[in-house]
């Protein structure tokens, strides 16, 4: 097995180099078809890997495949931890991955960057199957940082667009906060287990929770606590937590494929991912987990709140990710981890279906974005239609698709949990339920319904689009219905993750959720007895009645309410704040460095000064120096004299 797991990894790899460095000979379809052969290869091999964890019960693998560097005691290792936790991912990974490959034939037919785009997409995926399929936090970093850098390189792939050079250094100084908390919070781990390697790590969990450290005062921290937040605010950043949350929204400036990539299955669920991996070490600090709690849910709340007022089809559903991350982070802070997992499944799969939809959107409306120029394109889109109908009501939770049973599974966790924050965390989520239904349907009503507000030469070109763009989307719907019916029992109350994630006893907030469990079936009708179904018929229908019915009164209450419409327009103000006070501080405190301590200290009283200082002494033995026998005698016999008067005093 070891040799497929190899081949998972450098298959999408190998690919991207090819494409890269030999686009021009191989051609353009050389470059799709070199890299959607890789990413299929490695799609294929995944699914040999879950048959054999989840189907034929195999043991973990858990090997180092080389070792990369000795320094004293510590080893540091490439190396492959391969259980059903991995193995999801695998799936999700190279299965979204391959759909964006194919999708992209279509979508960048005309681009310029063809090959290019191709390089990065399939170095994209090897970044993130090196992350998922780690067993130490050496390989987990390189995992972490390569899926930033080509983040980087595909949100500002097309680079003569200053907006999209302006996204991709903002995601990227964002993440560099982040990870700069992660890296703190893996050298901690490494200063008390004096290991990189996750088992050894988390055989020592209770141990370093018993030891405290001091930060400020007299405050003593758990060690373990500190580690964990200190991850977690890596989290944060890669998968878009209040605050580092502002670069995901303007990460829509690269293609419509990198957007489905990113929110659906490669950077923003690294970080849930990770927290997850590190379930036995989170378990043993009720501080870190609440901190986690507070975050999600503050995320999922006010992040949807954002969704209701944009225009921009991509950014709607960009917001949406930021919502959907909240409750997924949610699930981890109340240590229903197998739920976060389980919605970030389900998740990547009607999200990736509802972006690659809205590129097909953009397509035939000539790359118009903005949905107040939409309306009516049900008529003209019948497979993009019914397609997004499919990932609105699993994003929603309509009961029987896919998001219905994470979603709801993951809420009715909050509900039973008790630690610190939860009760917050529960009201945030179930209200949130109503805001995402709202969005949603708003989406699908003015882009499909209602009157056409285009030009008449749109409408004379407007057409669906081409099979190598919807065949994607109707293979990513599948799933969206279906995928939530056959794997809720298994991974949420059938112990699927028992060998991946550890969770304390008192903490098991899925144990009581699965007390009320019979079956799939059984789970839809329990739906009909909880207020989160209703709180979704109740969104949809506000919208309908909003933007169907009466669509005169959004302009009326946007009116009646302006300031609330211009803070959330202005998403908070978090990016005039980042702009007006952290960026111009940051400016203004390196300034006075430069012109204190570079210029005035360095330059002026260290390099400069001490030049000025040897110039001037120089100057003065010049002239001591005159060339004139008589000079030097006079000073030989001056001297002399005062030499004798000091004897003469001192007896």
């Amino acid at each position: 097995m070891e040799n497929i797991y190899l081949t998972i990894v450098l298959a999408p790899l190998v690919a991207a180099v090819v494409a890269g460095f030999l686009g021009r000979q191989i051609g353009r379809a050389g470059a799709h078809w070199v890299t959607i052969l890789g990413v299929a290869v490695a799609f294929v091999l995944s699914l040999v890997v879950a048959k054999d964890v989840f189907i034929d019960g195999a043991e973990v693998f858990n090997q180092a495949v080389y070792i990369w560097a000795v320094t004293g005691n510590l080893s540091m290792e490439i190396g492959f931890l391969i259980d059903p936790l991995s193995a999801l991912m695998m799936v999700v990974v190279t299965f979204v991955s391959l759909m964006v490959h194919v999708y992209t034939i279509g979508y960048m037919r005309d681009d310029p960057g063809y090959q290019r785009f191709f390089s990065y997409i399939s170095l994209f995926t090897f970044a993130m199957l090196m992350l998922v399929m780690s067993n130490n936090f050496l390989q987990l970093f390189f995992g972490w940082e390569a899926v930033g850098l080509v983040s980087y390189l595909l949100i500002g792939f097309w680079y003569r667009k200053p907006t999209a050079i302006f996204a991709n250094m903002k995601a990227f100084i964002v993440n560099r906060v982040g990870d700069f908390g992660f890296l703190l919070g893996i050298g901690a781990l490494l200063y008390y287990a004096g290991s990189l390697d996750y088992f050894t790590v988390f055989a020592q969990a209770e141990e370093i929770q018993a030891t405290t450290v001091n930060i400020w005062g007299d405050a003593q921290w758990s060690a373990l606590t500190l580690a964990c937040i200190l991850l977690f605010i890596g989290a944060m950043g890669k998968s878009a937590q209040v605050p580092l949350h502002v670069w995901l929204p303007d990460s829509m400036e690269g293609p419509t494929p990198i957007s489905a990539l990113i929110h659906a299955a490669t950077m923003v669920t690294a970080g849930i991912f990770m927290v997850a991996r590190m379930s036995p070490l989170f378990e043993y600090s009720t501080a870190a987990l609440s901190f986690v709690l507070v975050i999600g849910a503050t995320t999922a709340f006010f992040m949807g709140l954002l969704g209701l007022v944009q225009n921009d089809i991509k950014r709607v559903v960009a917001y949406s990710t930021l919502s959907q991350l909240g409750y997924m982070t949610v699930a981890l802070g109340v240590s229903a981890y197998a739920a976060g997992m389980f919605h970030l499944m389900t998740h990547a799969f009607f999200k990736a279906l509802l972006f690659l939809a809205a590129g097909s959107v953009i397509i035939g409306m000539h790359h118009v974005q903005d949905m107040r120029q939409m309306g009516g394109l049900r008529r003209y889109m019948p497979v993009t239609y019914a397609t997004v109908v499919i990932g609105t009501l699993a994003l929603v939770g309509f009961p029987g698709f896919s998001g219905y049973f994470s979603k709801d599974a993951l809420i009715e966790a909050v509900h039973a949990a008790n630690i610190p924050g939860s009760t917050y965390a529960y009201w945030c989520v179930l209200i949130g339920v109503f805001i995402t239904a709202l969005y949603s349907f708003r989406l699908l009503f003015m882009v499909f319904h209602g009157e056409e507000r285009f030009d008449r030469h749109t409408r004379e070109h407007l057409h669906e689009s081409p099979r190598v763009v919807t065949v994607p989307l109707i293979l990513l719907a599948i799933p969206s219905v279906a995928i939530g019916w056959l794997t809720i029992q298994p991974l949420l109350f059938g112990g699927a993750f028992a060998e991946s994630i550890f969770v304390l006893p008192a903490n098991d907030t899925l144990a009581v959720v699965g007390e009320k469990f019979t079956s799939p079936a059984g789970f839809v009708v329990h739906g009909f007895a909880t207020p989160a179904l209703y709180l979704a018929f109740a969104g949809a229908l506000t919208a309908w009645f909003l933007y169907i019915k009466r669509p005169d009164i959004p302009a009326a209450l946007q009116e009646r309410f302006h300031r609330t419409y211009s803070v959330l327009e202005h998403k908070y103000y978090f990016d005039a704040f980042n702009e007006q006070v952290l960026a111009r501080g940051s400016r203004f405190f390196g300034g006075a460095l430069w012109r204190g301590g570079d210029q005035g200290i360095i330059d002026g009283v260290l390099v400069n000064g001490s030049a000025r200082a040897v110039g001037w002494l120089s100057g003065l033995v010049r002239r001591v120096q005159t060339g004139y026998l008589y000079h030097y005698a006079f000073t030989m016999v001056i001297g002399l004299c005062l030499i004798l008067a000091w004897l003469l005093t001192r007896g």
